[in-house]
């Protein structure tokens, strides 16, 4: 734990300093469609979009080989349909003078998408990843008991700050797309931990004599190779995202292959030292510390019993 913080804040404060640079959903800009006569080379239309100086637009197939669109934030933070024309105007003169005129290329509608929506989506994006802090919270309590869920869900939180340190250093595009993978990197490191927490309460429930930290380690050490397993097949598959899958879902894959990084790293080394600590700050009493303490107290009963009834019948006159 002792080298995330300083990486959190140093991309943190890139993040605050340097700005977001969200996409075309959270800020608003145009969307135009294109009709093409043969199918063209979707990095030359970007190539292109981007020598015209709209630089970080989303270019997308849809529907034939031949179509196409292009989310372009309008230039100088312009809005209305001025800018959106404007935008139009700009793209297509460059589109036409590439590929040829109206008849090897065709642009199709345009609107304009405005800022408010993107406020909308920032706003839903938020409460969708505190939704999902306080569903996971619920769960864990009543699966587990309360410290789990909070070492849980404090460990997530910091894979949420180290994936924003990341993105921030990366200066990737804040989209729906860079949204979903965060989403998707909260349910994978929840899962994880979740995982090891279960041994964990498996362990304790079969009376072993020992430590918290030990049935910790214990159960890290349990679920290690399932969870070698599992993150070399998930990152084998971001990684031929990454490579071969092209621009539009790229930042998704950097978003997932640091996610399953941080996550692993969260599950073992967070949130059981959290958990740790929480049980040392507030330790459980003996009625709800389950099979362990139990299963001590017994075995302390068990041992005094033979004294007991050496004392018992030493104390007693035989017939």
């Amino acid at each position: 734990m002792n080298f995330a913080p300083p990486k959190i804040v140093v991309g943190l404060t890139a993040l605050v300093v340097r700005g977001a640079r969200y996409s075309i959903e959270f800020t608003g800009g145009t969307m135009m469609q294109l009709d093409f006569a043969k199918p063209p080379n979707p990095d030359v239309i970007r190539s292109t979009v981007d020598a015209a100086g709209y630089t970080g637009s989303t270019i997308q197939q849809f529907g034939s080989p031949t179509s196409f669109t292009i989310n372009a934030q309008n230039k100088g933070g312009a809005v209305g349909l001025q800018a959106t024309d404007s935008t139009v105007k700009v793209l297509g003169a460059a589109l036409h003078a590439k590929f040829g005129d109206t008849t090897q290329v065709r642009i199709g509608q345009s609107q304009y998408i405005s800022a408010q929506v993107g406020a909308e989506l920032r706003r839903n994006a938020i409460l969708a990843v505190l939704i999902s802090f306080l569903v996971t919270l619920i769960y864990l309590a009543i699966r587990f008991e309360w410290r789990f869920g909070v070492a849980a869900v404090v460990a997530t939180a910091h894979d949420i700050f180290t994936t924003l340190a990341f993105l921030a250093m990366l200066r990737l595009e804040v989209s729906l797309t860079v949204v979903a993978a965060i989403l998707t990197v909260i349910g994978y490191s929840l899962n994880d931990t979740i995982i090891i927490f279960d041994r964990v309460r498996e362990d304790l429930r079969k009376g072993r004599k020992e430590s918290l930290r030990d049935t910790m380690n214990r159960a890290i050490n349990e679920t290690l190779p399932r969870s070698i397993l599992t993150h070399v097949t998930t990152l084998a598959a971001t990684l031929a995202l990454l490579v071969f899958a092209g621009e539009v879902i790229r930042p998704f894959s950097w978003i997932m292959a640091f996610g399953i990084f941080t996550g692993t790293f969260s599950s073992i080394y967070v949130a059981g030292a959290l958990l740790l600590w929480i049980e040392a700050k507030w330790p459980r009493t003996v009625e709800g510390q389950g099979g362990a303490n139990a299963a001590a107290a017994a075995a302390r009963r068990r041992q005094a019993e033979p004294g007991a009834r050496a004392v018992l019948s030493r104390g007693c006159p035989g017939p």
